[in-house]
């Protein structure tokens, strides 16, 4: 009753606070930049990433009634698997966003232009296609014969490879060769991308100038260590390590607490989300008036 009542609530809040983002993007003409609108694409990944599981998660938490329909995992998983493919390189687009607002901030105009950004985001949710439908019939066509329990929080790769009986080499060598695709690549660049913001902002003069630009990526710092580290861990491992308790709960930590963190962590922390809210509720109506 505990986690039923912590990832109601956690659910709740994701909810409403990436629900929050996507309405503020297309009501304040002041956030329409291309930052808001990955942003915007980001909190739509995650209302669709925890919509496809949470609801499911909570009513086997809430009562004895456990079971899911093999088409209803199936779908899950589908679902499931492309989202978080797609918020994988989303993150990585999100990166290079950044690289070029602080590297190249003359040419941010150019390079980033809403044609270049739409194209971007179109990239992302194709990739996050292909992901699905590489890795999800390949696991859903494999022999679960001895027993039906799914040993997690929902219908993932690394729970059913375990559920299985028959030979998962194949599949093992699969979810190395997409988690080094989708994992370890975009991560590479992300990080090749921040040693490169790093080294401007180490070069900037100014105090108040390195630490704008430390504001303008801190955010999605911490996102990308959250979302990865805790997917990571899930996805890049040895078949010996497919049974360890503690993976069900890394993936119950990027289900629902990371998808609940990100809007926390860019409305709170961002001045230009802050002053969106007080427009939108008519706080500073008086001062614009004046």
């Amino acid at each position: 009753m505990t986690l039923f009542v912590t990832v109601s609530i956690s659910y709740m809040v994701t909810l409403m606070g990436n629900t929050t983002i996507i309405l503020l993007f297309h009501l304040d003409p002041h956030l329409h930049t291309p930052m808001y609108f990955f942003l915007t694409n980001l909190s739509l990944l995650d209302l669709c990433f925890t919509t496809s599981c949470i609801p499911q998660m909570l009513v086997h938490l809430r009562g004895p009634d456990k079971t899911i329909s093999y088409l209803g995992c199936a779908v899950q998983l589908y679902i499931f698997l492309g989202l978080g493919a797609a918020e994988c390189v989303l993150l990585l687009v999100m990166a290079f966003d950044r690289y070029v607002a602080v590297c190249r901030p003359l040419h941010y105009t150019v390079i980033m232009q809403p044609r270049v950004c739409h194209k971007l985001a179109f990239l992302v949710w194709t990739s996050g296609i292909f992901g699905t439908l590489v890795q999800s019939p390949t696991t859903m066509k494999l022999p679960f014969c001895h027993h039906h329990r799914v040993d997690d929080f929902v219908c993932e790769v690394p729970a059913l490879i375990r559920l299985a009986c028959g030979d998962t080499h194949s599949n093992e060598l699969q979810i190395s060769v997409i988690g080094s695709v989708f994992l370890m690549v975009p991560l590479l660049l992300i990080l090749i991308s921040y040693g490169h913001i790093a080294r401007t902002v180490l070069a900037i003069q100014s105090h108040e100038g390195r630490r704008k630009a430390f504001q303008t990526c801190s955010s999605h710092l911490v996102v990308v260590f959250l979302f990865y580290c805790t997917v990571t861990a899930v996805y890049i491992q040895p078949r010996s390590h497919f049974s360890q308790k503690g993976g069900k709960f890394l993936t119950l930590f990027y289900t629902v607490v990371t998808p609940t963190l990100n809007p926390l962590i860019y409305t709170l922390r961002n001045k230009d989300m802050k002053g969106a809210l007080k427009r939108l509720f008519g706080k500073d109506r008086t001062s614009n008036v004046q």
